[in-house]
């Protein structure tokens, strides 16, 4: 995949990442369309397939990628002694030079008073300023619940950033991994609420079609019956191979999904790597105007 050349603005400093890519011409009049190169990755709360815990590894394998936008799942922020209390969604934020946004799904008391809060879910980074931010609740069955029941919980993160001028909406999110889909068919119904309500608001703000992008890890093939309805509105980016498990992967449950009229995909891959244990899935993107 064709690499890109521009100046990055970071959370904490500055840095130039890519090799020049020319984007190309839209239909006439609409101007050129956008390129963006977006990543999800679960990155195991830092431990590769070995189970070691490794952010060196996951930072050098995220640069390798040279993505404008990254959506990460299993994320740790001073969870605990496996991810050595370290807060990751900041530290790749920092390495990367990118923005970050956190989004808890668990955000449980520290061990020890004035120690930071345990928490753990989604994070987007990137290159591009993070205009604004929002941690939605959708269906959840905790995992820190020794008697959990369905119920509205944080963890679907969403950020709107504004890329050469376009302002875009990317999701973030983590679907539950249980066998019975009662519990993925309620979170797949509240994602198309929230981004329907955001396609409507941006309609009504004067803007045709909003450009909306959904990163993840789905924990179900692409023709699962529960997500099926995420079709309707949105393109499953085909990567052309399986995501998980990292060391010889036969299941595709790692997604990029796109708005049908306002994205269009140029190219996608499944990156080979064993600093996780899912592998990441890349796409190259265009925003049309």
């Amino acid at each position: 995949m064709s690499l890109r050349r521009r100046t990055v603005v970071a959370l904490i400093a500055a840095g130039l990442s890519g090799a020049a890519l020319a984007p190309p011409a839209s239909a006439a009049g609409q101007g050129p369309a956008v390129p963006l190169r977006v990543v999800t990755y679960n990155i195991h709360a830092g431990a590769g397939m070995d189970n070691v815990f490794d952010l060196d590894r996951q930072t050098a394998e995220l640069r390798a990628l040279d993505a404008d936008v990254i959506g990460l799942q299993e994320v740790d922020v001073h969870w605990g002694t496996r991810s050595e209390w370290r807060d990751l969604a900041r530290e790749l934020a920092e390495r990367l030079h990118m923005y970050v946004s956190f989004a808890p799904i668990y955000s449980l008391d520290p061990p020890e008073p004035g120690a930071p809060r345990r928490e753990f879910g989604v994070a987007v980074l990137s290159r591009h300023r993070i205009v604004s931010a929002e941690n939605h609740e959708i269906t959840r069955l905790s995992t820190q619940d020794p008697n959990p029941v369905p119920a509205l919980a944080p963890g679907f993160g969403e950020v709107v950033l504004r890329v050469k001028g376009l302002p875009v909406h990317v999701y973030v999110t983590h679907l539950d991994y249980r066998a019975d889909p009662s519990v993925r068919a309620a979170q797949v119904a509240d994602t198309r609420r929230i981004m329907a309500q955001d396609a409507a608001q941006g309609a009504g703000a004067g803007r045709q079609k909003v450009r909306q992008i959904l990163l993840g890890d789905f924990n179900a093939a692409p023709g699962a019956p529960e997500l099926a309805p995420l079709w309707k509105e949105l393109t499953d980016v085909e990567p052309g191979g399986p995501t998980y498990p990292a060391q010889d992967p036969v299941q595709r449950i790692d997604y990029v999904a796109v708005s049908k009229d306002s994205v269009r995909v140029r190219d996608a891959a499944v990156a080979e790597t064993l600093a996780s244990d899912h592998r990441p899935v890349v796409a190259d993107l265009l925003l049309r105007r």
